[in-house]
């Protein structure tokens, strides 16, 4: 009977919201039809808002917004002012005046507003910020990923904000990136089951609780062939099928109400013209229905950065014939307006892809109630930045960090212990929470975060203040570029740590995101390096603290450290979180979402061919590779042991519309409660295209008491293993696969073959 009633009710609810859309589709034919051509293309416009405000505190310039809203029309406005965090109060004045201007308008069209939330609400003080989406990954458990979009989607609204720019869900496959840590991951599954997670969190069912989120960057932005930001990438249509185009599948099919589109180019094509992706592949194929913003100024860039275009003109129509929707412009909206309506008027644009484009502006607009309820206010939202949203933000942060070494159990330490607290990041705010933080490099985080613990306030906090001496060592210059450091009395490092148990070293990267971020070495810094040296040198026992937003090499120096733990870029609550960890209050359970490389040019991701780890061949040459990160994918301990064992498949053979069936049984053989994460690989032993050693086909995070087991099953359905051929077809053939969970493994075969 129950089933039968959460049928009926089901069921009533997919007829209530098709019956809603029908309605929606109707007004929005009937609106397009009224408006005219400079209402259209003033829709397909988005301005940042320093254009028609500034100052501090902020305050928008009646003229300048007029002429933006009535006289252009503009349909979206987007960004902070003087880069800088505002608190909700403010944003609900500022998107209440630029609302009631758009009322002043002859169709009363209201305005979609905007912001980065990259980690939390990025321009909103008083947000709760999560780690950051790489930290994230490492807690391999969608809920957290999910609870933090339930989080933000709130709080955006409590701002008066519908619209989300996140989640990224390019993935973290160059380790040079500057926007690695934006990433969930290098894995496509990962990244497409988090990012599922994170979409439906924060659209919910588009209430007035729930944001449009904003996918990015589509497609391949993280893979440039030179690992800086916003340059070329060579990557064939197949292996973009196969590692780039799942996720954004995943969360289009999550229903995802817009996209940002790649700032870069691909096989030397600006993305924002690449009508193959934006049109052929994101709208047809995936069945995208909501619409496609670009990127800051790149259409602008289509001319003057990429010398494909002639002038601005070209390049407009050249990025909305390929399926561009609004134009992200940001300042010279005048410039894009006049354009664009001259290519219509000379039929270099045509009517149609003009109304395609504005009827999915508004499809958006409709599905957020914008016309019934353009602003929301803080009053009506009395959870904003409560303690259990911060808990949940510590939470995330607790099953991010990840126990990279730990020898001799070293970890956890007495709260007795005397520990000295060393390194650039052992006393910013900033470094904890990176990029997006606040502003757009994080360089005012400090302002904005006072009331949270540094790594050292934490130490304090958690094994008393007594306990704990502090020396920098190594301070960022915080004033300069990102990568700009200075040494800070190293002998009085070493004098300190002569009365320390231990050494806390906090080595890692000040804040960045985007171009700024851009580096020539993976290296640590000479600065960091030196002082790392200087304090093995002290013989005392080592824990070294990564605090960084990309894998910084560590390999000269790991052999001196007898615990590493890496927090990733783990939010306000990040030394929290550490300090439990070191206490032994909480057991670590993050694991590594990327592979953590040994050397500057020893960069091969876990997903890789057979040839790229080859041993050496019996022979006069010596064609051997080697695949010997210094940690990989999926790795990290906890401070109990967990024991796989009873590794069953449903059966050995299957046919290609069939679904595989695992499971195995975990037990934790320690003394501590803890949570595992249990990682499920499948490889094509044999294929016509060389296949990826292992690719990981399921994951699921479990908790486990002293003593307990539990059995975690998975179903894979088999077409979920073919790969993408030659001809841009998924393949599907005959042949053995080997199912691999922690140290057990288990070969089944596939007795048909199919291409689709």
């Amino acid at each position: 009977m129950l089933k039968q009633i959460s049928a009926v009710i089901l069921f009533a609810s997919a007829t209530l919201a098709a019956n809603a859309q029908q309605n929606n589709e109707a007004k929005i034919t009937a609106l397009i039809n009224k408006m005219t051509l400079e209402e259209k293309v003033g829709q397909m416009a988005q301005i940042t808002v320093d254009v028609i405000g500034g100052g501090r505190p902020f305050k928008l310039n009646a003229e300048k917004l007029k002429e933006a809203i009535v006289t252009y029309k503009l349909g979206s406005v987007l960004n902070t002012s003087d880069n800088r965090a505002l608190t909700a109060t403010a944003w609900n004045e500022v998107v209440t005046q630029i609302q009631n201007e758009a009322k002043n308008t002859s169709n009363k069209i209201p305005v979609i507003y905007g912001l980065d939330d990259i980690h939390g609400v990025t321009y909103l003080a008083g947000a709760t910020f999560f780690p950051q989406e790489i930290g994230q990954g490492a807690t391999f458990n969608r809920q957290l990923v999910h609870n933090g979009g339930v989080i933000t989607g709130y709080e955006s609204r409590a701002a008066g904000i519908p619209w989300s720019f996140s989640p990224v869900l390019d993935l973290g496959v160059n380790p040079l990136w500057p926007r690695l840590w934006e990433t969930y991951g290098e894995d496509p599954y990962l990244v497409g089951e988090l990012g599922k997670a994170f979409v439906t969190g924060v659209q919910g069912n588009l209430g007035k609780e729930n944001a449009a989120v904003s996918l990015k960057h589509f497609l391949a932005y993280s893979d440039p062939k030179s690992g800086k930001d916003r340059t070329n990438a060579w990557i064939p249509e197949h292996y973009l099928r196969e590692y780039h185009f799942p996720a954004f599948r995943e969360a289009v099919k999550a229903g995802a109400r817009t996209v940002m589109v790649n700032s870069a180019m691909i096989n030397g094509v600006p993305t924002h013209i690449n009508k193959y992706l934006l049109t052929d592949v994101l709208k047809k194929e995936f069945g995208f229905t909501g619409f496609v913003v670009s990127d800051w100024s790149d259409i602008e860039n289509i001319a003057k950065r990429d010398h494909i275009a002639k002038d601005n003109k070209e390049a407009v129509m050249l990025a909305i014939n390929a399926g561009i929707d609004m134009s992200m412009i940001p300042y010279n909206y005048k410039a894009f307006c006049s354009d664009l309506i001259a290519l219509v008027k000379e039929g270099k644009v045509s009517q149609s892809r003009i109304d395609d484009a504005v009827r999915r502006i508004l499809r958006v607009k409709f599905e957020l109630d914008l016309f019934n309820n353009p602003v929301t206010y803080l009053k009506d939202y009395p959870k904003f930045g409560n303690a259990d949203f911060e808990k949940a933000a510590y939470n995330t942060a607790a099953e991010s960090i990840t126990l990279l070494k730990n020898t001799n159990n070293i970890l956890p330490l007495s709260k007795n212990a005397k520990i000295l607290v060393t390194g650039p990041n052992a006393n910013s705010m900033r470094t904890l929470n990176g990029g997006w933080s606040y502003s757009w490099q994080g360089e005012k985080t400090e302002e904005f975060a006072q009331q949270y613990n540094t790594i050292l306030e934490a130490m304090q906090k958690e094994f008393g203040a007594s306990n704990i001496s502090f020396e920098q060592g190594v301070a960022y210059k915080m004033n300069k570029k990102y990568f700009e450091d200075s040494v800070v009395n190293m002998d009085a490092v070493t004098n300190a740590a002569a009365n320390a148990d231990y050494v806390l070293l906090c080595l890692g990267e000040n804040s960045y995101t985007e171009k700024p971020g851009d580096l020539n070495d993976l290296n640590l810094s000479d600065n960091q390096l030196m002082l790392a040296n200087a304090v093995i040198k002290t013989g005392k026992k080592i824990i070294l603290v990564l605090n960084e937003g990309r894998p910084r090499i560590i390999s000269k120096i790991e052999p001196g450290m007898a615990a590493i733990v890496h927090t990733y870029l783990p939010g306000n609550f990040g030394g929290d979180a550490l300090a439990d960890i070191l206490s032994g209050d909480v057991n670590p359970s993050g694991k590594l979402p990327i592979t953590y490389p040994r050397y500057v040019n020893a960069l091969t991701n876990y997903i890789h061919k057979p040839s790229d780890a080859t041993a050496n061949p019996q022979g006069a040459y010596d064609y051997s590779a080697d695949f010997n990160p210094q940690y990989q994918f999926g790795y990290g301990f906890s401070y109990t042991n967990f024991n796989y064992s009873n590794l069953q498949v449903n059966k050995n053979s299957f046919k290609s519309n069939e679904t595989i069936t695992v499971s195995v049984d975990v037990k934790n053989t320690g003394t501590r409660s803890g949570k595992e994460t249990v990682l499920v690989y499948v490889s094509d032993l044999i294929a016509s295209l060389a296949p990826d050693v292992k690719r990981l086909r399921g994951f699921d995070k479990i908790e486990l008491a002293p003593g307990e087991t539990k059995k975690v099953s998975f179903t894979i359905p088999v077409k979920q293993l073919a790969f993408i051929n030659l001809n841009n077809k998924q393949q599907l053939e005959a042949g053995d696969f080997k199912i691999t969970i922690g140290n057990l493994s288990s070969t089944i075969t596939l007795t048909d073959s199919i291409n689709w």
